[in-house]
């Protein structure tokens, strides 16, 4: 598996990616967010956003603008509205340093484990002019293809398995983001809000007040 280190900081790049030599990846590490945009696509990209010449979120933005790489954000910036700007822009998984190594290798297989097609999940799944293919992970309205997010893929995913039915926030979290949180949930509604826009009609996804979401047919 390829990853790319975006961090400037030798002092924290050098054992990350010898770290994740020693686990078996493909490690290359930059340290400017041209350097990020330059390099050849990678399986996952784990980004700090104080770059010395572009900012980290614009270099996530640029990312995903081109490519479903998954983006796990790497940073010291642990407030929330940092943190919901990056899922916002397309981020993945947002993770506050210090953080544990063996759980940094566990966040990166499971960005890219979502990213993978199941062996049970190979088929396409139609609510009306919208179909959702599981095997290559490509969604489209109309016949048009809509370009999204892994995490949006997945939410999507889930919510088409079984249209009209509404599935609680709690197992949102559990199936694309694979945690127990019990707190704030607003990541989920972001990657709500972008669907939507993606979508170009509100209407798909539907709101059950103080429960979850349902996908349904627009009226």
């Amino acid at each position: 598996m390829r990853v790319l280190i975006v961090e400037d900081e030798d002092a924290i790049a050098e054992p990350l990616a010898a770290g994740l030599e020693r686990e078996h990846f493909d490690v290359t590490r930059v340290a400017t967010g041209r350097e990020a945009l330059e390099a050849r696509e990678p399986d996952v990209v784990l980004l700090d956003l104080r770059l010395p010449d572009l900012d980290g979120y614009t270099v996530c933005r640029r990312i995903r603008e081109r490519s479903d790489v998954p983006i796990i954000i790497v940073t010291a910036r642990g407030d929330e509205v940092d943190r919901v700007l990056g899922l916002e822009l397309g981020a993945d998984d947002y993770i506050v340093k210090p953080i544990g190594f063996r759980e940094l290798v566990a966040r990166i297989r499971a960005v890219t484990r979502r990213g993978a097609p199941a062996a049970d999940l190979r088929r396409v799944l139609r609510v009306g002019s919208l179909e959702v293919d599981t095997r290559t992970r490509e969604v489209s309205l109309e016949g048009r293809p809509v370009g999204l997010t892994p995490k949006e893929f997945d939410f999507l995913a889930l919510l088409a398995g079984d249209p009209g039915a509404v599935v609680t926030r709690q197992r949102i979290l559990e199936h694309v983001w694979e945690t127990n949180w019990y707190g704030p949930t607003k990541a989920i509604d972001v990657v709500v809000a972008s669907i939507r826009k993606k979508l170009g009609e509100p209407r798909w996804i539907e709101t059950v007040r103080g429960v979850g979401f349902r996908l349904r047919l627009p009226e």
